[in-house]
Order: C-alpha cells, then structure tokens, then sequence
C-alpha cells in the first residue's frame, strides 16, 4: 500500500509548475511537492542549451504579470536571463522546500476507493496525494526524423535541445536538418566558424524581422524605479501581440498584411532571386508557426552554407544524399526538428476511474475541458494541455489563466467538502465540438501546410484559436454544473 503524500503534487517546475505553487502559496496552502525529473528547474529553458536560444516572445509578456522584472537586458531575453528569472522566482515565493529534484513521474493511478491519486516515480518511490496537476508542457521529447541510415551515420549528431558542447564544430562539415524556430536561432551562430554548412529545408518558414532592441541601464533603471512604468510597458506589448490574432482568429485574409512584412524582409536580405524563390513559403502566413530573424536571411547568403531543399533520401556513415542522387560529406549532423508535441501528453502512462487509460480516453484525440481536465480523470489538471498553445501571444499568460482556474477548482472542492471533481462528459464533449468548428475555419486548418500544431488525423489539438482574453474570460471561474462531485 502507497505512503500518504501530500495534498497536491505538481509534475514540472518550468513556467506552468511554478505558477501554481506559488499561486497555492499565496492561498496558504503549503501541502504541496514539485516533482522534477532533472537536477534543476527550468523545464524547457534549463534543457535547450544552443547557441543563440532565446524567446520569440517580448520579455514583458514572457514573465509573471505578479512578478514583472525590470532588468531584462532586451526585448527579447536571451535564454541565461529567462532561467535565472524563474530561479529567482523560485526563491523569492519560497518554493524551494517544495522542489525535489531527480524525481521522474513514470506512472499515475487513480485509486477510485480512497479518491486519491497513486504517485510511481523512476527510482522507486510510490505515495498518494489529493491532486495532481501536470505541468509537463509539450516541448521536451526531441522529434527525431525516420530517414533511412540515420542510425548507421559515423560522425557526430544530435537534436538541438540537447545540444553536445563537447564537440568543436570548428572547421567541420555540418549538416542542420530542420529550419524551425530552434535552427533559425542557432544556425547564424554556428555559420562563422564551421568549414561548410548545408541546411536541409523541408518547408520554407516565414520569417519576419526580429526588432530585438537593447534596454539600456538607464531604461532600467526607470523600470526598476516605476512599477506603473512596467506595467504600462507589458500591457502596450500585450495588445500590441494580442493585434496578431485577427488574422488568426477572425478571418485567414487578414494574415496578408502579415505576409507582406515577411515577403519585404525575405527580399530586403536575399538578393539573388533564386535563393529567394527556394526561400518564399507555399502557404499562408500563420499556418505555421511565424518566425523571427535578423541575421537567420544573411547566413543563408554566406558563401559556406548551402541551402538544400531537394528531400533527403539517405543517410550514410559520411553523407546525406538528396533526392537528385547528389551525396553531401559531412562530419557532424544537428536536428533542429522540433519537438513531439501532440505526443507528449498522450504517451503519459496516466490510469483514471475504474481503470480507464488516458490513451483509451483520447483514442480519438488529444482533448480536455478548458485545455485543463479530462473526464475519467479527476482531481488531475493540466497546465499547457490540449488547444491552449498560441500563435501570436505569450502562453505565460495562458498558464496563469489556468492556475486561477484550477484554484476555483480546488475551491469548489474545499467549499462542498466533495474528495474529488470529474468534469462531466458531456460538458466536455460540448466544449470540444465547438472548438473544433472554430479551427476548421481558420487558418491552420485551411492555409495549406502540415505542421507539428495538428495531429495524425488532421486536427489541430495544440492552438487556442481566439484572442487570449477571451480564455482568460472562460476561465475566471470553475462552473459547478460542469462537474460530478464526488463526495
């Protein structure tokens, strides 16, 4: 029989895990652990080590709305300044005694006699708690493409989040696969010191510029100075973003101003038409992720990197070869292929009431109520779950929208007495059905392009496809009648 744990545990200690112990914190409610399967917090800025990795996202939205930090030394935080903002978050609510480092969730079971939740790490230990709430996020199972003879190549590989800082790439030929949001980031750094470079691209992104301005000291120093002041800059910032998701959100047409921001910065920095044309996306704006460079262009026109987009056919111990039959020799090949992301809360080994598994539960999809609960599985909350990433905004300000939401939930418990909450299927099913018809109409559904947002059957079950404020309106508080209490 499992040990009596604590009240709640918490599975992550990235964004999404700190926010709701300190929010749990801040209730009062100290029965609490952080369970994180590495040595350190951080979750996705602790494991993404890569030269160049920074937020896509302006430092004043990518931070706590209660906890804004005057110091970020630019616009957009480089990613040292990110983690050692959220450790210093960590220390400052007094999270600390909290975190337990070196614990990996490996199992969950929901125990229908005791309405508690049976908690298996990896080495062993095993306790049960009220609550669970699950801030894994979906960006920290590497994707690895299947080429055929990736496992026989003899040189050096790895995915760009987890990057082999042992190895000189100096005066090496290197190949990167892949020119998402990771690779854009750190192909510009690597170029200058390699011998060769070929950048194998699938699908051409779009880029836009990155206005990465310096905060100076003085700039700063008035932040530091002027709490309204920092205030005043996140809100500017937050509508400023929140403008993107018309396009998105409301009509596909209007991403075209979009698109004529990227085509003028494409043609502003790639002169020769040719590579231009083999750099000129297919699709419409926004159906993919959008991404931000200044020297990612640049790079791309030195004259030892090579842009490749025939599709690649082979690998073998020395070389890539493309599909026109043409061999490139390499030493060393780099990922920059993104993550599993609609997998990676589907793999969970989660077992709810009367024995149903997760995947059971979702055999049709990846889907919660809110992007928080399934039914089948209560007392268990997901940070960062189904249909709450984003495309134009900060999923920071997601996170705490559903913190405050499951705090409604776990009032909703404290008040009727009930052990556990299992939102109810029909509300749920509901709730889907008309997200859904929403996506089907917009952007990613109708842009013509495959991206990681959407699953095996076509369906985009990562993006919430409307203004942020309105989630932040439908979940300012848990609703009663959309829940069985289980006393």
């Amino acid at each position: 029989m499992a040990a009596a744990g604590p009240g709640i545990t918490i599975i992550g200690s990235g964004f999404a895990g700190l926010c709701m112990a300190i929010k749990l914190k801040e209730a009062g409610y100290h029965d609490f652990v952080i369970l994180e399967k590495a040595a350190d917090l951080g979750g996705t800025w602790r494991e993404n080590t890569y030269p160049g990795c920074a937020c896509d996202v302006p430092s004043p939205m990518y931070s706590f709305s209660f906890d804004l930090n005057p110091d970020w030394s630019h616009l957009f935080a480089p990613r040292e300044e990110i983690w050692e903002y959220m450790r210093a978050c960590a220390a400052k609510y007094g999270l600390t005694p909290h975190l337990r480092f070196g614990k990996e969730v490996c199992g969950l079971e929901y125990q229908d006699g005791e309405h508690r939740w049976r908690v298996n790490t990896e080495d062993g230990e095993t306790f049960t708690t009220n609550a669970v709430v699950a801030g894994i996020g979906g960006l920290h199972i590497p994707s690895l493409p299947e080429i055929p003879g990736r496992e026989a190549f003899a040189g050096r590989s790895f995915h760009s989040a987890g990057w082999d800082h042992s190895y000189d790439l100096t005066g090496k030929r290197v190949a990167v696969i892949g020119t998402g949001a990771s690779a854009i980031q750190f192909i510009p750094k690597i170029a200058p010191k390699v011998e060769r470079l070929h950048v194998f691209q699938r699908t051409a992104p779009w880029i836009q510029p990155k206005p990465d301005i310096s905060l100076s000291a003085r700039t700063r120093r008035t932040l530091r100075a002027l709490p309204l002041a920092r205030r005043a800059l996140r809100d500017a910032v937050y509508w400023l973003l929140e403008t993107r998701a018309l396009g998105f959100t409301v009509d596909p047409r209007l991403m075209k101003a979009h698109q004529i921001v990227a085509e003028r910065h494409l043609a502003a920095q790639v002169p020769d038409p040719a590579l231009r044309a083999r750099l000129t996306p297919d699709y419409t704006i926004g159906c993919k992720r959008i991404l931000l460079s200044d020297d990612y262009y640049p790079t791309l026109c030195r004259d030892n990197v090579e842009l490749v987009t025939d599709h690649i056919t082979e690998i073998r111990p020395h070389s890539i070869v493309d599909a026109t039959g043409r061999e490139h020799p390499v030493d060393v090949i780099i990922y920059g292929t993104g993550f599993k992301v609609t997998e990676a809360l589907a793999e969970q080994r989660i077992v709810g009431r009367n024995g149903m598994k997760l995947q059971e539960a979702w055999r049709d999809g990846i889907q919660a109520y809110l992007g928080t609960v399934t039914a089948g599985f209560p007392n268990l909350f997901f940070l960062l779950g189904p249909n709450t990433g984003l495309g134009h905004n900060s999923v920071v300000f997601m996170i705490e929208a559903q913190v405050r939401y499951i705090m409604s939930c776990l009032r909703l418990l404290s008040t009727t007495r009930a052990r556990a909450l299992d939102v109810l299927p029909s509300a749920e099913r509901a709730y889907n059905d008309r997200l859904q018809r929403r996506l089907s109409r917009l952007v990613w559904s109708e842009g013509g392009c495959v991206s990681w947002y959407l699953d095996d059957q076509g369906r985009n079950r990562t993006l919430w496809p409307g203004f942020t404020f309105e989630f932040w309106a439908r979940t300012r508080t848990a609703k009663p009648t959309a829940y069985e209490l289980i006393p």
